[in-house]
């Protein structure tokens, strides 16, 4: 039997962008420093609920991607975001990946690791890609946790390719091919 909801797994789901309600959860979390540490190489930046709103609003028409954010199926609270990145799919078929989980209450619970589950079958049961990447802060270790048991591999490093408190730290890189996916997922 073919599941037909491809987005829905059991503690969340995933769901459309809407710039209105989104954009006060985005601008939110960005406004949290030490999640803007965990997603991204620039310095932390502040951003208000107006300025994301107008951000969302200018790129979604234009997104190459396929961007969704992640609901709790018990509240339909959105807690993060995921998406895969259009722009680099090939004709080879694979892009990148990029999660971040807002909420800090909800870290380290499952709740990525199954967003990731659904975005990786999307990504292999509906757009019938064969390779999704992603690259991780070496000291982000409950990413790598997470990945690593969604079924990612580790692949490569970037040799102290950030600083962050005074201190070197490597950007790993990381992937999963359809045919790992599909031999423990079927």
């Amino acid at each position: 039997m073919i599941k037909t909801d491809l987005l829905t797994g059991k503690l969340v789901r995933l769901v459309a962008v809407e710039p209105e309600t989104s954009s006060t959860a985005w601008a939110r979390w960005r406004n949290n420093s030490e999640f803007g540490r965990l997603l991204d190489t620039m310095p932390a930046t502040l951003y208000s609920t107006k300025m994301t709103q107008e951000w969302i609003e200018k790129h979604i028409e234009d997104w190459l991607a396929y961007e969704f954010n992640i609901q709790m199926l018990k509240d339909e609270k959105v807690i993060g975001f995921v998406g895969l990145d259009g722009e680099s799919m090939s004709v080879h078929g694979d892009t990148f990946v990029g999660i971040g989980i807002g909420e800090p209450d909800y870290w380290g619970k499952g709740y990525g690791t199954e967003a990731m589950q659904l975005i990786l079958r999307y990504a292999f049961m509906e757009l019938n890609l064969h390779r999704v990447s992603l690259n991780v802060f070496e000291y982000n270790e409950r990413a790598v946790k997470s990945y690593l048991k969604a079924g990612f591999k580790m692949e490569g490093r970037e040799k102290e390719a950030m600083l962050r408190n005074d201190r070197r730290y490597d950007i790993l890189f990381m992937g999963i091919l359809r045919e790992d996916w599909l031999s423990t997922n079927q």
